[in-house]
């Protein structure tokens, strides 16, 4: 087994081990944290330690161990389900511990490949962004003014979006590079033109796209979205111009013979999508639409805000408009109703 004078001073670390990487980017972050003043009373040090700790355990007991430089928001929502049960001050598992446990991944990261060169690694930042419940834990406000797309922005999504559909000239064709992308995009449709979740996306199956009663009758005009967490099974409308790119989809899917029974799956076997890669490809989606990442963090929610306003702004009652959105509570709509003076016009 080779031996190694290690970051931290240890002529006995095995050179294979991730524990000399967590060891020296804690102490790093922790010394600069002192010099700053960020860390100005002696319990926020032991609180930090002591997640930092449970963490290094976790992933050095990995097989193959977790490496801090490659860690993966993947490995960050293993360790985060873990711990369910467990003793210790973040037994609870509350949204708070979890928020101050990825700011915490986050700075030592950013801290330790600035220092060492190395690409960016923002699996912290990705799954945090990923979950609004985490994201928001330790918000001042308890309700967060929604986020939204303003009237030119939903409009340059749409174009977007819409190019991959086929055009009536063979000289336009579609702007895709393979299935995948029309599902990125077609999903990224319906939660601009649908108001959808990410948990609603990855939920729908193929029987739950409604094309009988529309207007055209080969064309998805409604969702009958499954309960998902505290969301109670709802419909929902499509917009025209998401139904069109829907129905696209759908055709690609069935000439790629994609086996399964969800709607959107991650593998041509029919693998249902992961939370964190369904996460990744919106941001991939609104990246190649030419979003800066103002808009491109926290972006799925960002769209199903924007529904919501274009709704509101229609003329639709709040009752209904929660209801195409699975809320339960429609007294939580009034949120909506501090942004409603900005523009957000119909992009049909």
């Amino acid at each position: 087994m080779p031996l190694v004078h290690s970051e931290t001073g240890d002529l006995f670390d095995d050179a294979r081990s991730p524990l000399p990487a967590f060891r020296d980017g804690f102490e790093r972050w922790l010394a600069q944290a002192r010099r700053s003043g960020a860390l100005a009373r002696e319990s926020s040090e032991e609180v930090y330690r002591h997640l930092w700790t449970v963490l290094t355990k976790w992933c050095v007991s990995q097989t193959p161990p977790v490496h801090l430089e490659s860690i993966q928001a993947a490995d960050l929502e293993a360790f985060i389900a873990s711990r369910s049960g467990a003793s210790g001050p973040d037994q609870a598992l509350s949204p708070r511990y979890v928020w101050r446990l990825l700011h915490l991944v986050d700075r030592v990261l950013n801290q330790r490949h600035r220092r060492l060169g190395l690409p960016a690694n923002t699996a912290a930042s990705d799954l945090l962004d990923s979950r609004p419940d985490w994201r928001y834990a330790n918000a001042t406000e308890a309700d967060p003014l929604p986020e939204h797309l303003d009237a030119s922005q939903a409009r340059q999504l749409v174009d977007y979006l819409s190019q991959a559909r086929p055009r009536s000239t063979a000289s336009q064709r579609p702007a895709v590079q393979g299935w995948q992308d029309l599902r990125n995009r077609s999903a990224v449709a319906l939660q601009l033109g649908a108001g959808l979740g990410p948990g609603d996306v990855r939920s729908l199956t193929l029987s739950d796209v409604v094309v009988a009663g529309g207007r055209r009758k080969d064309l998805p005009w409604k969702l009958q979205v499954p309960a998902t967490g505290s969301a109670p099974a709802h419909e929902a409308p499509i917009a025209g111009w998401a139904g069109l790119l829907l129905k696209h989809w759908l055709d690609v899917r069935s000439a790629n013979a994609i086996a399964g029974e969800q709607l959107f799956p991650s593998t041509k076997t029919g693998k249902p999508w992961g939370k964190v890669a369904q996460y990744q490809a919106v941001r991939q989606v609104l990246q190649a639409a030419g979003f800066d990442d103002d808009v491109v963090r926290g972006g799925s929610f960002r769209l199903r805000h924007t529904f919501a306003l274009r709704q509101l702004r229609r003329g639709r009652s709040a009752d209904e408009v929660a209801r195409w959105l699975g809320i339960v509570d429609a007294a939580s709509m009034t949120r909506y109703q501090r942004v409603l003076y900005a523009p957000v016009d119909d992009v049909v």
